[in-house]
């Protein structure tokens, strides 16, 4: 679990290294705090709002301790997103809610846009209008893995920030001025474009691995960070060795898959 760092303003940063001001992205980071958030608030692992007539999702995927995959169990929220909450360029244009599952169980080998070693998710795009009739008591996963995949209910606090790209996927003649600005602001780690925590939005970092590009399997656009999941005290999530799980959407056509990536 990465220790938050002190950021500069992004004036300061821009300022410093003008060139970074064409990769800027809008992103939000959505610091949780344990409490008790209702269905029509934006939360982390709280109540969705969920059609009654619309199945509730399951995963029959074999897992590691279900090598058969059955029986199916139920997923578990991990985050509801408002856009009044949380506005931004992710949002499609008649869509108003992001919701997101995943199943609380370990997948060592789950389908192609899955994340290797880690829950399998779902994800929903809706009107909260439409909702004419919630469900009232959403099934509980018949069985779990760990703690770390059953996301304490939170609400969130919505910090609007602007991200920049980790150095490798930067042109090579900033990738070493990059590096530097990073070394003056802090000894103990990058804040500039490693920004710790939930995410919407933004640039993905690649510490641990080499950048990758994920294109979409519909129409081949290079998809863009969506979302990340990471793991923290405060919502109890631990993925991977205490990293995050992103989620990578097609910027053309929301409706195309998703792809989710470990990190």
């Amino acid at each position: 679990m990465m220790t938050r760092i002190p950021r500069p303003p992004t004036e300061a940063i821009l300022a410093a290294l003008p060139e970074l001001a064409p990769y800027a992205r809008d992103a939000v980071v959505l610091h949780p705090e344990r409490g008790e958030p209702g269905a029509g608030s934006s939360s982390i692992g709280g109540p969705l709002l969920w059609p009654s007539d619309e199945a509730w999702p399951e995963c029959s995927l074999p897992d590691v301790d279900s090598p058969d995959g059955a029986p199916a169990t139920a997923m578990v929220p991990v985050a509801q997103i408002y856009r009044r909450d949380v506005p931004g360029p992710w949002w499609p244009a008649d869509m108003d809610l992001l919701q997101i599952l995943w199943c609380p169980n370990e997948h060592w080998d789950p389908p192609a846009q899955q994340a290797d070693i880690s829950p399998v998710l779902e994800m929903r795009w809706r009107r909260a209008a439409d909702v004419t009739s919630p469900l009232t008591t959403p099934p509980s996963p018949s069985r779990y893995d760990e703690d770390g995949y059953l996301p304490q209910a939170c609400t969130v606090t919505a910090e609007h920030v602007t991200d920049f790209p980790f150095r490798d996927e930067l042109p090579p003649e900033l990738q070493p001025r990059l590096a530097e600005l990073v070394r003056q602001t802090s000894d103990d780690g990058d804040a500039i474009t490693r920004l710790a925590g939930w995410k919407l939005g933004g640039w993905p970092t690649w510490h641990l691995t080499y950048p990758r590009v994920f294109g979409c399997g519909e129409c081949g656009t290079d998809l863009t960070l969506l979302f990340t999941v990471a793991s923290d005290a405060a919502t109890g999530v631990v993925v991977g060795r205490s990293g995050d799980l992103r989620v990578f959407t097609c910027p053309v056509d929301h409706r195309h898959a998703f792809q989710a990536d470990l990190h």
